[in-house]
């Protein structure tokens, strides 16, 4: 794993997490989301990515399988944690020691959570958020 650029400030950090996350998840869902924001919080770091649901994923909630929807994104991440692992290392210089997933059908709300080691090269709290179009 490389060490951090440290002549980046930590909203460029947070601004390439998110722009990072939205890529792989219009990479591996076919659709993007339209916002993201990612916050960092002591060694966790949150990206909450808006409007990401498919047209099938929208059409199994309107009738009534949202838990459907729920089981596959959940196995799929599962599948997917080291591309997801892998880029925040690289972005922020640290490891990540355990990474969560979670979607929420109403609103259009994914959240992916990364805890990374303690003691590695500080961020400071912030957040940074991204309108990305429809």
């Amino acid at each position: 794993m490389s060490a951090p650029d440290t002549s980046r400030t930590d909203g460029e950090v947070l601004s390439r997490v998110s722009t990072a996350l939205v890529g792989l998840h219009k990479e591996y869902y076919g659709k993007g989301p339209t916002r993201a924001k990612t916050f960092l919080v002591d060694d966790t770091l949150m990206c909450l990515l808006h409007g990401g649901l498919t047209v099938v994923e929208r059409t199994l909630i309107a009738a009534g399988r949202s838990g459907a929807v729920h089981d596959v994104r959940q196995s799929f991440q599962a599948a997917m944690k080291d591309p997801f692992i892998r880029l925040v290392e690289e972005i922020t210089g640290r490891k990540v020691v355990a990474y969560l997933s979670q979607i929420h059908t109403d609103p259009d709300i994914a959240a992916e959570i990364f805890v990374l080691e303690p003691n590695g090269p500080p961020l400071n709290g912030a957040a940074w958020e991204e309108e990305l179009g429809p």
